[in-house]
């Protein structure tokens, strides 16, 4: 019954801003993390970010640090990923997704539930 549904995806061009939604269901999230993930054509699951749901902390992969922000509404379970100044390499299926382990983990294998994705595409 857990749901995570994730909106905002589309097509951009470089250098542009996209806001991404996660709205997270089902369960109490007050002791997970949230990650984004991506895929992109032909290659396999990277790890994007995530927050700590209570607490507010992130963490960032280093190719989007700088560039990207998470953040998370606890009063409409939500969790956004802003991103900015898209590159050609952010074109990727996005997968909002939470874990119940208590700590950050780049691991898609640390995440037990997951949204269906949304694509977001850049153009050059």
């Amino acid at each position: 019954q857990v749901q995570l549904v994730e909106s905002g995806g589309g097509l951009v061009q470089a250098g542009d801003s996209l806001r991404l939604a996660c709205a997270a269901s089902g369960r109490s999230f007050s002791t997970d993390i949230l990650g984004w993930f991506r895929q992109g054509p032909g290659k396999g699951r990277q790890f994007v970010a995530a927050i700590n749901w209570n607490s507010g902390g992130t963490f960032y992969a280093d190719s989007v640090k700088g560039r990207f922000t998470v953040s998370v509404d606890r009063a409409e379970n939500t969790v956004s990923l802003e991103m900015k100044n898209l590159k050609d390499e952010d074109t990727a299926e996005y997968y909002c997704a939470a874990s119940n382990r208590g700590y950050f983990c780049t691991i898609d294998g640390c995440y037990a539930y997951w949204g269906q994705g949304t694509q977001v595409t850049v153009s050059s």
